[in-house]
């Protein structure tokens, strides 16, 4: 997949295993997004699915600048806890909520948001959902 990040610093892109960017404030404590002038801290790229809703209809824009609302998907989204690390807001690549459910395995993914009037994609992150062994 080619194209630019969302936001510079949110990412690690291009990477085979990207990772989230926060930072580390005094007493250990992280951001994400990072916060400027703090240490960058690369977060884990796989945690449990702690909240989700769903977006059945395209949000008000502005301030939303994804694609028109005649190519709009509903799409899912909410928190995620990395292990040991901090709660992340998020979308998933899974829109359907029957196939969510909470304390899920879920995997960083970076994906595809919008395309810009030059023609470039603008990629952002989503965690999806680990396949889990019957």
């Amino acid at each position: 997949m080619t194209g630019v990040p969302v936001s510079d610093g949110v990412f690690t892109w291009p990477s085979d295993e990207p990772r989230l960017i926060a930072s580390e404030g005094p007493g250990g404590v992280l951001s994400f997004p990072a916060r400027s002038g703090e240490p960058v801290r690369l977060l884990g790229r796989r945690g449990r699915l702690w909240s989700f809703t769903t977006q059945q209809f395209p949000p008000p824009s502005p301030p939303y600048d994804g694609n028109d609302a005649g190519s709009f998907a509903p799409y899912s989204l909410g928190y995620v806890e990395l292990p040991g690390e901090l709660l992340v807001q998020a979308r998933f690549t899974e829109p359907d909520p029957a196939r969510l459910r909470i304390g899920q395995e879920m995997e960083l993914r970076i994906v595809p948001y919008t395309t810009r009037s030059d023609g470039t994609d603008v990629l952002t992150y989503a965690f999806a959902p680990i396949e889990e062994d019957s």
